[in-house]
């Protein structure tokens, strides 16, 4: 366009620039689209910091468990020995082999894919959420006796510490990780679900 007194272009007197600076309407984005897309990207930021704090939490588990593999192993090391570190239960190994999922979740986050993100809500439901809730029941008795007594007795003590106090701590910082990360995992299973009906709606 020309100034505002300079020359005008030939065939036109100045006053179709709204048409021409007009975007055309197939690349515009609504605020709901917009709002949504932004929604997605906020809950993969904050699954991807659950899965990676349940591999945390995993790798604190393998750390505590070392010195049963390496029984299994049958290689012997004093310093570990002497630690004497109560043996690990059924629900540890489960507990464990679930945190594995956690792969499966980051390739779902990083390739948008509905279906791994749905395997990877069911594994964590099954072999990480459950074996938390059972590990409580199993250590309620202890620590309830310890929170509600005095001088308790009868507890299984490491290094001094009480075990079940040890494995409620535990438990319920793997308890809370597991809940966002099925909240923000299901708000994304929903999410993509509704933009690929959408886009068959199209």
């Amino acid at each position: 366009m020309a100034s505002r007194d300079g020359p005008m272009v030939a065939g036109t007197d100045g006053t179709d620039f709204v048409h021409r600076e007009t975007v055309a309407s197939h690349y515009q984005i609504s605020w709901p689209l917009k709002k949504k897309v932004s929604e997605v990207v906020l809950n993969k930021g904050r699954l991807r910091k659950c899965v990676f704090s349940h591999l945390l939490l995993a790798l604190l588990m393998v750390v505590k468990m070392v010195p049963d593999f390496l029984d299994r192993l049958d290689i012997f090391v004093l310093e570990i020995e002497e630690l004497e570190v109560p043996q690990p239960l059924k629900w540890e190994y489960v507990w464990l082999v679930g945190s594995l999922a956690s792969f499966l979740g980051l390739m779902a986050i990083r390739k948008n894919r509905v279906l791994l993100l749905q395997i990877y809500f069911g594994l964590i439901n099954l072999f990480s959420t459950v074996p938390i809730l059972l590990a409580a029941m199993i250590y309620f008795s202890e620590f309830l006796k310890y929170c509600s007594e005095e001088e308790p007795a009868g507890l299984q003590l490491w290094q001094g510490y009480p075990v079940a106090v040890l494995w409620y701590s535990f438990i319920m910082i793997a308890m809370q990780v597991h809940i966002f990360t099925l909240i923000f995992a299901w708000k994304l299973i929903l999410a993509w679900k509704n933009r690929g009906a959408t886009k068959k709606g199209q």
